[in-house]
């Protein structure tokens, strides 16, 4: 029997231009950091931006933004709280600071329903944080949001891009479109990614340095915003 939540998804998003999934093979990239730069970045250019976290088990945009103890106002479905210049929506509104273990199949359920039930109204864009991995949210996504592009995050690490690699076939295999790639925490003038990127026919966006200022700037955007790596991020902004 069909899931009728499916068929209101199209229904939320249809005033939201561009929806950007962030992504990544493998954990510890910063993913999580590139999507809440990126989404803090073009509010700053005066843009309308929603930020979904939908990393379930282990959220963390809210640590990066500081957003502190928000919660959604309820009204024919839920209506994110406004943080920073952007709209945002996360489980730990409902989970707070506890666990939230997760089988596949209540992964999936969890992202159906936040979809359904989230009233994002008229943005440019909406930044999806997902979790790593080329797992349930990943293969759910591309089913529910017919006009979703990906983002990937890699380190210049080929470890990391072996994953990187997988998931981009796997999308191309789907046909899901592609921005590009960014190659974060460079230590060193290598190329070595970069030719992996050309290689899968991809877009380099933009080389992040390593940048030790990072830890600093949890938890508050005006310092986030000053760092080496939100001006990196910025570039992203003239190519999406």
């Amino acid at each position: 029997m069909a899931d009728p939540r499916i068929n209101v998804i199209s229904e939320r998003l249809k005033d939201v231009r561009n929806i950007i999934a962030v992504s990544s093979g493998k954990g510890g990239v910063g993913k999580s950091l590139l999507a809440s730069t990126l989404a803090l970045t073009l509010a700053k250019k005066g843009f309308r931006v929603g930020l979904f976290d939908a990393d379930f088990t282990s959220p963390s945009t809210h640590i990066i933004l500081g957003i502190g103890d928000l919660k959604p106002r309820e009204e024919k479905g839920i209506i994110p709280p406004f943080v920073q210049g952007m709209e945002y929506m996360s489980i730990v509104h409902y989970s707070g600071d506890n666990a939230s273990p997760l089988r596949g199949e209540d992964v999936s359920n969890a992202l159906i329903e936040l979809l359904s039930i989230t009233r994002w109204g008229r943005l440019d864009f909406l930044i999806l944080d997902m979790p790593p991995g080329i797992g349930d949210v990943t293969l759910d996504l591309v089913r529910l949001i017919k006009k979703v592009q990906f983002l990937i995050v890699t380190t210049q690490s080929l470890l990391a891009f072996e994953t990187v690699r997988k998931l981009a076939d796997l999308l191309k295999e789907l046909d899901i479109p592609i921005i590009g790639v960014v190659e974060n925490m460079k230590m060193n003038d290598v190329k070595t990614i970069e030719t992996e990127i050309q290689k899968l026919h991809l877009k380099l966006l933009v080389r992040i340095p390593y940048d030790a200022d990072i830890e600093q700037a949890m938890g508050d955007s005006a310092k986030l915003l000053k760092t080496t790596f939100a001006r990196k991020t910025e570039e992203i902004t003239t190519k999406i």
